[in-house]
């Protein structure tokens, strides 16, 4: 079988091995799609915490199941997985805190993950399609990802909430945000990403700090009162840095986007709001039910924002356009048939 790995900062490599034969408790999958998120483009691009190379990334994933013992599971069904592989020991998972375990190991992050023909994984974390489609199932992940930040918000209905960035996470963010009810505003450089946010998400309102003064924008657009959630998916750390003077008394600031440095701020212009900072890390089973859920009963149409695709084979040569703002990449995936 073929696989592609990050050999390097900005060197991607396609190899070939011996399909794997799954170990006891282990099922073997055939991948069908793989995703390209921020995480990809962060490792490719040297820049991803919690790192180390050589690497195969990917863990966006959907899959046909191979062979295995996993109960209630025949070969040619569509799957997808959970990819934070936990200890179950730790004190986070005694706490049914999986998503942030003490010895996690993320697939394609900590360990080798899904750019491959074929992957075995341990077979408690192998999900069933649902009647989803393998364009759904790519998307599972991610989309998770956003519901956990957005339950971690606490979103409901008198929220206002500002999530910075519109990438494919905070495309996330912003639907299941408007599930709960409530008022979006989007924070993006891309006038692209926000169009499409307005048009196709309903976005209640855009800013592009580029171009307009995000404080004076924002407080004009809540009356004064700034945002009682925002959520980050930049990873960007002077953007979050500058979130801090975004935030409404008795607001909430949820880190879902991921950087290496160090955040600061004024300590009693966030003590005087009572302000509540938080990280939001990976996703629990229970966020990812509730998204194959929306996807089922059509709440969330992820297909709108699959905008480029490539082939196994040629991802290596598509991967800078794939990434590249200019061509108004939403959600890219790669095919494998």
């Amino acid at each position: 079988m073929k696989f592609i790995v990050c050999e390097k900062p900005q060197e991607f490599v396609i190899k070939e091995k011996e399909i794997p034969e799954p170990k006891e408790g282990e099922v073997l999958l055939k991948i069908k799609r793989i995703g390209i998120c921020g995480t990809d483009i962060h490792a490719f691009g040297g820049t991803q915490p919690y790192f180390e190379y050589p690497r195969i990334l990917g863990h966006e994933l959907a899959a046909e199941y191979v062979k295995g013992n996993a109960e209630d599971f025949k070969p040619g069904d569509k799957v997808t997985f959970i990819p934070y592989f936990n200890c179950g020991k730790c004190v986070a998972c005694r706490n049914g805190l999986t998503n942030c375990c003490v010895n996690i190991k993320v697939f394609g992050v900590h360990i080798d993950g899904g750019m491959s023909e074929y992957v075995t994984i341990p077979e408690q974390y192998l999900l069933h399609g649902q009647g989803l489609d393998y364009d759904q199932l790519a998307l599972v992940e991610p989309l998770a990802i956003a519901a956990h930040g957005v339950r971690r918000a606490a979103v409901g209905p008198n929220d206002t909430v500002l999530v910075m960035g519109a990438g494919p996470i905070g495309i996330g963010l912003i639907q299941f945000a408007k599930i709960a009810g409530a008022k979006v505003i989007v924070m993006d450089i891309n006038d692209y990403r926000l169009g499409f946010c307005k048009n196709e998400l309903n976005a209640d309102a855009t800013i592009n700090p580029l171009n307009e003064n995000v404080n004076a924008k924002l407080a004009e657009l809540t009356s004064g009162d700034m945002a009682n959630v925002v959520i980050d998916a930049t990873g960007n750390r002077n953007v979050m840095n500058d979130a801090f003077n975004y935030i409404s008394h008795g607001g909430r600031f949820v880190l879902v986007g991921l950087q290496k440095g160090e955040l600061t701020f004024s300590h009693p212009d966030f003590h005087k709001r009572e302000s509540t900072l938080m990280s939001s890390r990976n996703a629990t089973i229970q966020d990812f039910e509730y998204v194959m859920e929306c996807l089922k009963n059509g709440k969330i149409d992820p297909k709108k924002y699959i905008t480029h695709r490539t082939s196994f084979s040629e991802m290596i040569t598509d991967f800078g356009n794939l990434i590249d703002p200019k061509n108004n990449v939403i959600k890219a995936l790669i095919e494998i048939e």
